[in-house]
């Protein structure tokens, strides 16, 4: 009988080492590190990880398996001098690790860490595989995450809905947007935009969302599946008889109808929606829910009476259930969620570094009250567009959290911290940073985090490489509180072509907060040790990255010399200044191509690759095209605003998009300086013609980056 127990005992042991979703984790790191290891999973009412010793294996305990990766993240990062991150989630541990001498804990009563926006599914995830999905949920893991957003295959969903509800295929697919736009049309801003989708999308999608969310619920991280939000296409009046507001544009696109909660069908439908989610994915414990996202207009809705009628189909398909919504600009409106239970709402304050909601009086965007008796979360927006750029308000997120953790009513309902990122794979200084709040009890300051964090990101410790960062962190990654801007200071290089060129997207709202030849300094220093740090994966990645921020600065200043050589009407200084400019650009493409982050091959032959035909490949491709240069047809481009929104410092569309419109301009300008009168530049034209080509643009890295970065830096600087 005890051979019997031992025997069980074994058995149950071994089935759990195994069957442990970090023992997989450590394996795609690197092959056979699970040994180096032992992983413990010990029941707390409290969020914790712990690293401890025994011989030579490094303990990782927690309470669940999201902590424990936790756990694993902070001991690679602070005691082997590993960094995980987007450019890189492999890494070659040492044979024997570095000993835990004195056993380390960490706890948090926040019970929620959030990740991802809408827009962060076509911006960055919109032709993501299954591979680079697996990538981003260990990701997720390693960073806290247990309450992620998981948009994936909705189109399913809205597919066998309307086609219960008497709509054709053809009608279908005139309301589900195409692949580089399905964020906002979950967010009911536009309809059909970049489609039609062929029906193999939809099984694709369909498949991956199934893998997404059995990953997530394998690590214990709760997905945040998209709930009804009173969304119906905008002809369901017509077709189906039903009693609708008319939200109005978004950007000079339509959105869908809102079917009135008065409406007798608004429970039928509701139902059906969450009946086909649920038949797909399961049911989960939390639903995103946006009505009237970004402006859409509430006329003639009673607030009050759709929240309860949201509400109340979302819990009659789980009692349990949370409803999720972003804080931003107006929405959620106070009238749609004063009168909704506590527990029963949980709201992302969107954007806390810059404009917090939760009622910090200095914020423009503070509401009086916060969110009142509902619970909410501490997320970091950052990033617009998926710009590329240096950026952070690294004072103003850490004070930020803190205050609100201490603040008399608003610490009280708050329950996390959070990423609510338009685009990812940019500035991983500040997304370790926001992750590391839950974890860190005490109020710090950004020097003593950077120095750590040199460290971790590189593996080493070096005083050149610190005083880069010093730079940076008091310079360009730290905004002051008081500064509003959608993300990165924006690269001239990729404005729209004008004399005074300010900002490239039409909602920057950029100021000058930094001084410029910190960050030229900052890359100085990192191509002082260039030679040191050859093959550091982490290290090649930030030298690019600066360097390309270097030179976009150099790229503003002598673009104002154009300006003035024009307006001097100096035509030989105007030609110098122009083609010095026009070199800079050609030379930043040079450089980005030797990352393949950096390279327009790398998304659109991710956007190639999700297509089985040549006619969706082609699709896909103009998907990815437009979203990155025009967004929208042109009166969505140029009167909605929406050109270049998306814009990036890429090598290939540098070479071949940006440089041609400069190029275009300043040929238009000499024409003028010769006392010619030639045609006003049709830039849309000009920019359209690039969508619908299908050049090839390859993903493989050209160059070695060190040689080059050095090479480019001597010549510039």
């Amino acid at each position: 009988m005890k051979k019997l127990r031992l025997l069980f005992v074994l058995l149950w042991v071994t089935s759990n080492l195994f069957s442990s979703p970090v023992t997989g984790l450590l394996e795609r790191i690197d092959k056979g590190a699970s040994s180096k290891f032992i992983i413990e999973r010990q029941k707390s009412g409290t969020d914790f990880f712990e690293l401890d010793q025994k011989g030579d294996k490094v303990i990782i305990r927690g309470n669940d398996y999201v902590n424990i990766a936790t756990g694993l993240n902070w001991y690679l990062k602070y005691y082997a001098g590993i960094h995980l991150s987007w450019n890189g989630m492999t890494a070659k541990l040492p044979a024997v690790l570095p000993p835990v001498t004195k056993k380390e804990r960490h706890e948090t009563d926040l019970p929620y860490r959030y990740d991802l926006n809408y827009c962060t599914f076509s911006y960055s995830m919109a032709f993501w595989d299954w591979e680079r999905w697996e990538k981003e949920i260990d990701w997720m893991a390693l960073h806290g995450i247990n309450l992620s957003l998981a948009l994936t295959g909705t189109e399913s969903v809205w597919r066998n809905v309307l086609l219960k509800l008497g709509y054709t295929k053809d009608e279908i697919n005139e309301f589900v947007a195409g692949p580089g736009f399905t964020a906002w049309w979950l967010m009911n801003n536009l309809e059909g935009w970049g489609g039609p989708n062929p029906e193999s999308w939809y099984i694709r999608q369909e498949k991956l969302q199934k893998k997404i969310v059995k990953r997530m619920r394998e690590y214990g991280i709760e997905p945040v599946l998209p709930g009804y939000c009173g969304m119906v296409p905008h002809n369901a009046k017509e077709k189906l008889g039903l009693n609708v507001a008319d939200p109005g544009f978004w950007c000079s696109y339509h959105r869908p109808a809102f079917l009135q909660p008065e409406d007798e069908r608004f429970e039928e439908i509701s139902a059906l929606y969450y009946k086909e989610l649920t038949k797909l994915y399961g049911k989960t414990g939390f639903y995103a829910i946006d009505p009237f996202h970004e402006g859409g207009s509430t006329q003639g809705v009673n607030l009050d009476a759709a929240g309860k009628a949201i509400m109340k189909a979302m819990k009659k398909t789980n009692p349990d259930a949370v409803w999720v919504a972003q804080a931003w600009q107006d929405n959620p409106r106070t009238s749609m969620i004063e009168h909704l239970e506590a527990g029963d709402l949980l709201v992302l304050d969107l954007h806390s570094e810059c404009r917090p909601q939760w009622g910090d009086p200095a914020s423009e965007w503070c509401r009086k009250g916060g969110y009142g008796q509902h619970g909410w979360v501490y997320c970091m927006l950052l990033n617009f567009g998926g710009n590329i750029g240096l950026h952070g308000k690294m004072d103003a997120l850490i004070n930020g959290f803190y205050d609100a953790k201490t603040d008399n009513h608003a610490g009280k309902t708050l329950c996390g911290v959070g990423m609510t990122p338009e685009g990812i794979e940019n500035n991983p200084v500040m997304y370790e940073l926001v992750m590391e709040l839950p974890w860190r009890e005490h109020r710090f300051t950004r020097d003593e985090w950077l120095k750590g964090y040199v460290y971790a990101r590189y593996g080493v410790e070096d005083e050149a490489l610190q005083q880069a960062w010093d730079l940076l962190g008091n310079g360009i990654y730290n905004s002051p509180k008081e500064k509003i801007q959608q993300g990165t200071h924006e690269s001239v290089f990729c404005a729209r072509p004008g004399l005074d060129v300010y900002q490239v997207s039409s909602w920057s709202e950029m100021k000058e907060y930094y001084n410029p030849q910190d960050v030229i300094e900052a890359a100085r220093l990192m191509v002082s040790v260039a030679d040191k740090y050859q093959g550091n994966n982490n290290f090649e990645f930030d030298l690019v990255d600066v360097l390309r921020q270097a030179l976009a600065e150099k790229g503003r200043l002598m673009q104002k010399v154009v300006t003035a050589a024009f307006r001097a009407g100096d035509k030989q200084v105007f030609e110098l200044a122009s083609q010095h400019f026009l070199h800079l650009i050609l030379l930043q493409d040079h450089l980005l191509g030797t990352r393949k982050e950096f390279k327009v091959g790398t998304w659109i032959e991710a956007a190639r690759s999700a297509g089985q035909t040549q006619e969706e490949k082609a699709l896909y491709e103009w998907n990815a095209r437009v979203q990155i240069t025009t967004w929208g047809n042109r009166v969505a481009a140029d009167q909605g605003g929406l050109r270049d929104y998306a814009h990036k410092e890429w090598n290939g569309i540098l070479k071949d998009f940006y440089f041609m419109r400069w190029k275009a301009y300043f040929d238009y300008l000499a024409c003028v300086l010769d006392g010619k009168q030639p045609e006003e530049l049709d830039f849309y034209t000009l920019e359209e013609a690039w969508t619908k080509e299908t050049g090839f643009y390859s993903s493989i890295p050209e160059g070695n980056t060190v040689v080059v970065a050095k090479n480019i830096f001597e010549e510039v600087f």
